[in-house]
């Protein structure tokens, strides 16, 4: 977690031969600029190895961020609407011919090492969710950088005060993405037309932002969650604590960081109904939707694991180990005595599934440690290893002093309250231009608008987008 997103990259195109704008004449040509260090920016970021794209990352928000205000300009101009009081007028004269290459899509990428084809649209209006749902990628990401050095095994562990400040960069950078997709959802609903594939689909951008506000309110677990430093600092060859000091667990909310998580499994919940189902007209690849059905297994199995804490600390040790076995089950993990029990009955399986947890949990470490798609499981062996510590620590505690029974797991998951909700997302104000740029802009262009068409020769065009209709009659207008 989060989910490592790839970046989408985009066609050269310019916007003076599609537009006019009587009142700003410069505004095409600066929007182009602008629109062509995004192009650069996106392709330069994609040809980088693994381990140098997170610094690269600021790089590319950033372009995207200086040309939004240009882009958003546009639109009002070709909506008569005024920005900061200065009346935009600009003319459509051709249907504009651009081109985003999907990453979300099913049909992306279905050869391995071979790129997905592009999108070709016909509408501003599709660039305009192109270039939020890219932005609200890019914070995505940037909080898996910051969160990076939390999961390392091969360095020194993190300390509290730069944990706290990694995961406090890494919420905001998901609210923020959030916000961003949530605009856009909201947007893209009121438009009549089909879009041009399912990445910038209503459903599938509100699915997106469900999935960065289930991410957030995970962290705000995560950000007072001892456990998983625990188990990490006891993996960790390079941790030298153990030798003067034991690892020291305070005691959390458990009872609320429980409902926090169950809030984090109904959002994920929502995203994948979204995407699962073909509601974000047409089909999403399977490693989104299967990260977001890992996800709200894996909030329910922390949300278990909570409940467990919250039972153990009020003396009934029984209670807290059926908790752990709930969500070992929501995590599709069979307990050891179940394996032991299979294997003394001639079921088998024991050694082999063992052999096959310990091969995927140091192949995940690999990936940690080089960058390569960390984090694809939703936290799910991290997980596991927590709930398997507490199981081991709780069932010797009771096996040796308490001796509690166990209660069935059922009728527990049955009790369980639904979520509560930690994060409000602010609404997504779209970047305008300041008044001094747009006194520059009228002044006529001092060079050609020359960006061209389509640059590259491999690209090729997956579906071509219709033309939007006008949005208050549904008349075609080419925008």
């Amino acid at each position: 977690m989060p989910y490592p997103y790839t970046l989408p990259t985009t066609s050269a195109f310019s916007f003076s031969p599609s537009l006019v704008c009587d009142s700003h004449p410069s505004l095409p040509l600066h929007t182009s600029t602008r629109r062509g260090v995004v192009r650069d920016t996106l392709k330069a970021h994609k040809r980088l190895a693994p381990s140098a794209q997170s610094p690269h990352l600021w790089t590319v928000a950033s372009s995207l961020q200086a040309y939004l205000p240009y882009l958003f300009a546009i639109d009002a101009g070709l909506g008569h609407r005024a920005v900061r009081g200065d009346e935009i007028h600009v003319i459509l004269q051709t249907a504009p011919a651009l081109a985003w290459r999907p990453t979300l899509s099913s049909g992306a990428g279905p050869i391995p090492g071979k790129d997905p084809p592009r999108v070709k649209v016909h509408s501003l209006e599709y660039e305009v969710f192109f270039a939020l749902a890219a932005l609200a990628s890019a914070h995505t990401l940037q909080a898996r950088a910051a969160l990076h050095p939390l999961y390392l095994t091969t360095t020194a562990p993190v300390g509290t005060q730069q944990r706290q400040t990694a995961i406090a960069a890494a919420t905001k950078h998901l609210l923020d993405a959030a916000s961003i997709l949530d605009y856009a959802a909201a947007r893209a609903g009121s438009l009549v037309a089909s879009p041009p594939c399912p990445d910038i689909s209503p459903a599938a951008l509100h699915a997106q932002s469900a999935l960065a506000l289930a991410e957030a309110t995970l962290l705000a677990v995560l950000k007072d969650d001892p456990y998983p430093a625990v188990v990490a600092q006891d993996r960790n060859a390079n941790d030298t604590e153990w030798m003067y000091k034991a690892p020291t667990i305070p005691k959390v909310r458990a009872h609320l960081f429980a409902r926090l998580c169950l809030a984090a499994s109904e959002h994920a919940a929502h995203a994948h109904s979204l995407c699962a189902a073909g509601a974000a007209g047409g089909r999403i690849n399977d490693a989104f939707v299967k990260y977001l059905d890992d996800l709200r297994r894996t909030s329910r199995a922390r949300a278990c694991r909570f409940f467990g804490i919250d039972s153990e600390l009020g003396g009934q040790t029984g209670t807290a180990i059926a908790w752990l076995w709930a969500g070992l089950h929501e995590l599709g993990v069979q307990r050891k005595d179940e394996t032991s029990s299979k294997k003394s009955s001639g079921g088998g399986g024991g050694g082999f599934g063992r052999l096959k947890k310990e091969w995927t949990e140091k192949r995940e470490d690999r990936k940690v440690e080089r960058e390569l798609n960390w984090g694809a499981d939703a936290g799910r062996i991290d997980e596991i290893r927590v709930i398997e510590m507490l199981e081991a620590k709780w069932t010797k505690q009771n096996d040796t002093m308490g001796t509690q029974a166990v209660p069935p797991t059922g009728p527990l998951l049955a009790q369980m309250p639904s979520g509560r909700e930690i994060h409000t997302l602010k609404p997504f104000q779209p970047p305008l231009l300041d008044a001094a740029a747009l006194e520059a802009m009228r002044a006529p262009p001092d060079r050609s608008d020359d960006a061209g068409g389509f640059a590259s020769s491999d690209e090729e065009t997956l579906a071509e987008a219709p033309a939007r209709g006008d949005y208050r009659t549904g008349t075609p207008n080419y925008y």
